[in-house]
Order: structure tokens, then sequence, then C-alpha cells
């Protein structure tokens, strides 16, 4: 249909949309729940080493030791040179991982398929609301997504070459495999993967075990820089994480057995995130990813299985399709054996995200393929594709800036979805929150003068469902944020979990999009005393 340049040059056109689009408006996200402390962490961490080591106060900050600090450690020193607000520095920063990591799935499907195979991957990511809609605010998930993104695609080069790789391939995965651990211990997937790739390349290397073991010291030994590297930079991101040999095990631990008192909700029924069901993350990946990423995922199976008696394990490409099919399925099969606590839906399992649109790109593009003999049905599927893939882009433009609340329609419409299953959990709505509030104000303080009810003054106590920065960060100086509900004079919140049910008042305002109502703003002044008290949050 198009020669491969034509792709080529449709995927810098996308990825330039989309790197302007993330110029144009990384200023218009909200402070996610957890940004706050994590930015402490990044000063803390910057104190450590500006202080020569002597200031250890970020391996007793909360339980944040437990985390790498790569990028609130990069956001802490840039906060001291760029003329940007830090939280939509941030933004802009975690923004910029994201589009690198789209680069990353488009260079990791090429490699498996072909220019075509590229661009389709890209334009995946770029519609689906759980990367390009999350990759602003989820200043965690989405660096460490995009670092094991590259991680997976240079030991997808890598397993070509054993047992004897380049040098600079060598330097290049053991950068982005020590960045991925200077964010989290969940970086060691990355490692398992390719421990994988390499024993298995070594097992079809030959007959005899001499070889075999030839093979695997080899690669060892040629594989030395890789590790020397990302060894470095996960001790300098996440020094606890060297200070003491057993530290990665206690983080790992922690990790696989979090839980703490919250509830989550999947399909409408509400839940401790100890006892999810082992379906909790299939199910939310299955409403959430959008329905032409769920058709490429089909596609590929159906293809998979039938090409399956032409895999040779020796052929060049096994190792590459096998590292992509494991980085994509291992995370999910460790989830249905040890069953973790979850929540938030897909946001802690972001960086499968990657792997799973590389499977849907090349499913979609090898189905193109398949149907050659077929022109008809071959360009029913193309208009099928072509229409789910515009349907789901005039959704995240009707949701903007909220893309990351995105469901397909097997949730059902956008405010079902958003009542049963987990709608905006950071609270990014609460910026535009603070905005109607802010623009309310003059109105409701005429409406007081003419009522001469005394109930025009100054600061008004301002009650936020969710850290008081989200909203003591919008808000003017005729506001003060309050821990004292019962006498809050306002109340914000979003809708996610019924948090905006938590406190009564007159609605005032609301935050939505396609009809779903995401925050609230309400007017407690004039409440009886009696219906001031907080109460639990409906389930």
């Amino acid at each position: 249909m198009f020669n491969p340049s034509v792709f080529r040059r449709l995927t810098i056109i996308l990825l330039i949309a989309l790197g302007l689009f993330i110029l144009l408006t990384f200023e218009q996200y909200g402070i996610s729940n957890d940004e706050e402390v994590q930015h402490i962490y990044g000063r803390l961490l910057l104190d450590f080493y500006t202080s020569g080591f002597t200031d250890q106060d970020a391996f007793h900050y909360r339980n944040l030791y437990l985390y790498g600090g790569f990028f609130d450690l990069v956001a802490a020193v840039l906060e001291k040179f760029v003329p940007i607000w830090i939280w939509d520095l941030r933004h802009l920063l975690s923004a910029a991982f994201g589009l690198s990591g789209i680069i990353a799935s488009y260079k990791a499907a090429r490699l498996l398929g072909n220019e075509r195979s590229g661009f389709i991957v890209a334009v995946l990511l770029a519609i689906t609301g759980a990367w390009t809609g999350a990759m602003f605010t989820h200043t965690k998930d989405v660096p460490f997504a995009t670092c094991m993104v590259w991680a997976l695609y240079y030991s997808m080069r890598l397993s070509r070459q054993l047992p004897t790789p380049s040098l600079g391939l060598c330097i290049k995965l053991g950068i982005a495999v020590g960045c991925a651990l200077g964010l989290r211990i969940g970086g060691v997937f990355s490692v398992f993967y390719l421990l994988l790739a390499v024993l298995i390349g070594g097992w079809i290397a030959g007959p005899g075990f001499g070889e075999k073991w030839r093979y695997w010291l080899t690669s060892a030994w040629r594989l030395l820089p890789a590790g020397i590297t990302a060894f470095a930079l996960m001790a300098l991101f996440w020094p606890w994480g060297v200070m003491s040999p057993d530290h990665p095990l206690q983080a790992a631990e922690a990790f696989s057995h979090f839980a703490f008192n919250m509830l989550t909700v999947m399909d409408g029924e509400v839940m401790k995130i100890g006892e999810v069901p082992r379906e909790y993350l299939p199910s939310y990946l299955l409403v959430r990813l959008p329905e032409v990423f769920l058709l490429g995922l089909l596609a590929m199976l159906v293809i998979g299985l039938f090409h399956l008696r032409e895999w040779r394990p020796k052929s060049r490409q096994f190792l590459p399709w096998l590292l992509v099919a494991v980085a994509a399925l291992f995370p999910l099969v460790f989830i249905l054996l040890d069953k973790p606590a979850l929540y938030n839906g897909v946001r802690h399992f972001t960086f499968l995200i990657p792997p799973l649109a590389i499977l849907s790109g090349l499913g979609l593009s090898m189905s193109w393929d398949a149907l050659a003999k077929t022109p008809k049905l071959r360009w029913l599927g193309a208009g099928v594709v072509t229409a789910l893939t515009l349907a789901t882009t005039v959704t995240m433009v009707q949701l903007h800036p909220y893309e990351y609340i995105y469901y397909n329609r097997l949730a059902g419409s956008m405010p079902y979805a958003e009542s049963h299953w987990e709608g905006d959990y950071w609270s990014s709505s609460l910026r535009e929150a603070a905005e109607i509030l802010e623009d309310k104000l003059p109105e409701l303080q005429a409406v007081d003068k003419q009522a001469g009810d005394g109930l025009n003054h100054a600061p008004y106590k301002v009650a936020v469902c969710a850290e008081s920065i989200q909203g003591d960060a919008y808000l003017d100086h005729r506001f003060q944020i309050t821990s004292d509900w019962v006498s809050a004079d306002f109340f914000i919140s979003s809708t996610n979990m019924n948090c905006d049910k938590v406190l009564q008042g007159k609605i005032i305002g609301t935050v939505e999009r396609m009809g779903a109502i995401l925050a609230v703003v309400k007017d407690r002044r004039n409440l009886h005393p009696k219906y001031r008290f907080p109460r639990p949050a409906p389930h």
C-alpha cells in the first residue's frame, strides 16, 4: 500500500505533533495525589549529595526510600535552573518520558516488523488514555514504563548479537536498566527478561553442553559492562538500595505484599485493595485499552496460533519475539499467581502497556499482509481499524485534559464507567474545581451582601478531599485550606470512590466531561450545624 519511507514520515509527523501537544498543554494538568511527597523526596536526595552524603533525611522520609529517585532527583535539580513552576515542570518532564516511551515502542515494533508496524504502535499509544493521558501526571509510573520499554528494545537488539554483543549496545542497555531500577525495584523484571534470552539462546546454540557453557560464559563476560552501568546508575538514583545487600530484597518484599486501609472498585464492586480478585488487572486492561488496541491483540493471538508450527527457535527473530511476549505476559502471570494488593486500575502496571502495544501493532500490521488475497476483507478491516481509531481520538479530545480517565465502550457509557470503575483517582480535576470556586466567589459575595446575612468574609475555609496542596496550589489569598472540615465554608472533591459525598453542601459547580461528573464544588456556609459533620463515603 505505502512504501516504508511513507510510514517513516508519518511516524515523524505524529511524534512532532505529540511534541507540540505536550508543549501547548503541559500547564493544564493538576497536581497528583502523591506528587508533593515524591518531589520532597527528590529534594532530600539532592540534599544528600550536596551535603557530602551527611544529610540522610531522604532515607527516613515516609516509605519513599523503598523507591528510586531518578525522576524526582532530576526534577529537583531542574527546579533550580528552569524558570517554570515546579509542578508544571514535573508534568513537562514526565510527558517527555512518555514521548520517549512511544519512540522506543516504535523502534521495537519496527525491529520485529517494518515501518508500518512501528507507525501503528505509535498511533496506538498516542490514543491510549492510560499512556498519553497519564504521561503528564503519573510521574513515577510513566517514566518507569519508559525505562522498561527502552530496556526491552535494547534487550531485543542484543539478543540477536549474543553471545558477543557490542560494547555500545551493552552500555545503552545498562543505562535503561539502571534508570528503571533507579525508579522501582520492579526494574528487576528487565534483568529477568535478558537472563531468559541468554539462557534460551545458550540452550539452542548447539547440541553439546560444552558449546552451551561457552555461549553462557561468553555472554556473561560481554554483558559485564551492562551490569556495571546499571548498578552505578541504580546506586546514584537509589542510594538506599545499595547501602545494604538486603535493601533491594526488603523493597521487593514490601511491594509484593504492600497493603493498607484503602478501597478500590471493579465494575461497581467495592473491595479492599488486599482482597482484589485475580482478574482485577486483566479486567482493567480490557476496559481501559482502546477497542482498536484490543482488536490488534486478538489479531496477534490468532496469527500467532496459526503460525505456531512455523516458529523455529534457532531463527534470527525467535529471541526478540520471545522477549516481547514475556514482557507482556509474565507480569500478568505473576499477578494471577501472587495476587498482591492492587488499586488505581492499571496504574502500577503501566509498564505493560508498551509491550502490549507492540504486540497489538504487529497484529494489525500482519493482518493486512495476511489478507492480501482477499482485498475486500482487507479494506473492510482497514476501515474498521480507522473508524475505531478516529472514534477513540474524538473521545480523547472530549476528555482533555483528563484523558487518563478514558474507558472503552466495554465499560459502558463514560458516566457509567466513571462510577463503576476507578475514575479521577489522581484528583487532577481539582485544578479546574478550584478555578470554578474562584470564579464563583464574586457572585456568591454579591448575593450575601444583598441578603445581609454576614457571610461575606475572607479568607474562606476550604476542605479538600485529597492532598491539601491539590487545592491550595490553585486557590488565591481569599481562600485557606483547612483540616477542620466541620468549619469549612466550601468543599472541593473529585467524585472518585464517592469522595464528594463525605461532606454535605450546596453544589455550586461541577467539572464534567462527556456527561461524567469528575469533581464538585460545594457551598457549606448556610448548612445547619448538625449537617456539617463528615460522614463515610457511600459504597
